[in-house]
């Protein structure tokens, strides 16, 4: 779940306290299904980062930390999944109208006496948080694979991590 962007967690807790609680709640979900939308181009990207591993890439994430191939995907493809995502995230921030509720939500905030205006770029909040998001479902995923004989569903996965125990550091 993408929390509110940071700078502006204050304004969801004082828009709560003075009863727009539903217009909060409007905006995080749709800056969730942005997110959503956006996670379908991963594919083609984390394809391409695997079949351009090297021998010492795969001994490296053999041997390595028990996150190893996450932190390899992330090295390789983050520019390539931001270049990606942000043209989407945009798109579905504005099809579901979060850049909107937003605007209003920063709007009605702004308008408070004794506050400090904020105006963060949601749009790159939102693609940051739906990358790091990504990362993490990978991240559960290689240490199921790396725990569970089972979840090593193709022959890769069996004969990589049957060649050896990998260290689960």
């Amino acid at each position: 779940k993408i929390p509110f962007p940071p700078e502006v967690q204050q304004v969801e807790r004082k828009l709560r306290a003075v009863g727009l609680g539903s217009k909060v709640d409007e905006f995080v979900l749709s800056l969730n299904r942005a997110a959503e939308d956006a996670a379908d181009e991963a594919k083609p990207i984390f394809l391409k980062a695997i079949t351009s591993l090297t021998v010492p890439d795969a001994l490296g994430i053999l041997r390595g930390e028990k996150n190893a191939a996450t932190q390899y995907l992330k090295r390789t493809t983050s520019p390539d999944l931001t270049a990606a995502f942000s043209p989407l995230v945009k798109t579905s921030l504005d099809k579901v109208s979060a850049t909107r509720y937003y605007a209003d939500l920063v709007n009605t905030y702004n308008k408070l006496p004794l506050v400090k205006k904020v105006n963060p770029n949601l749009n790159e909040y939102a693609t940051q948080k739906a990358i790091d998001g990504l990362f993490t479902l990978v991240e559960e995923e290689e240490a199921n694979i790396r725990a569970n004989p089972g979840a090593r569903t193709t022959e890769l996965l069996k004969k990589v991590f049957s060649s050896g125990q990998p260290a689960a550091r």
